[in-house]
């Protein structure tokens, strides 16, 4: 390689980096979880990519080189399912908890309480005691 081909190539990544960033700065934070899913479609691709550099490795470099590629890209697309998993969790909607006044009336055993509170005995109680 020659320090023109060099040069062109970090021509390239640096204006990829800059638009890559402008583009992202400027979404909307509703449109987050629809972004994240497309990006996690398109790391699955780098991380196949990066299976199949590592498989036609030839040298020591090389291998260690495909080897972090793809630990790197399945962290990326791991991480990304995650931060998509909790940002949905954060739009469902929660059951209210049981106001400690509905769970005092309901009965806990049914016909053996109405029973015994019927004829008069004393029910058990948690620990298995007559209360």
């Amino acid at each position: 390689m020659n320090g023109g081909d060099i040069l062109s190539l970090i021509t390239v990544f640096v204006l990829a980096a800059f638009v890559g960033f402008e583009v992202i700065a400027k979404v909307p934070s509703t449109l987050h979880t629809p972004l994240m899913s497309g990006t996690n479609a398109i790391h699955g691709v780098v991380l196949v990519g990066a299976m199949l550099v590592l498989g036609t490795a030839s040298g020591t470099g090389q291998t260690v080189l495909g080897f972090v590629a793809v630990i790197l890209a399945t962290l990326n697309v791991v991480g990304g399912f995650v931060v998509t998993d909790r940002m949905l969790e954060m739009f469902k909607v929660r059951k209210p908890a049981k106001e400690p006044a509905e769970l005092a009336a309901t009965p806990t055993s049914g016909a053996a309480a109405s029973g015994a509170a019927a004829s008069g005995a004393a029910a058990p109680g948690p620990e298995g005691g007559v209360k």
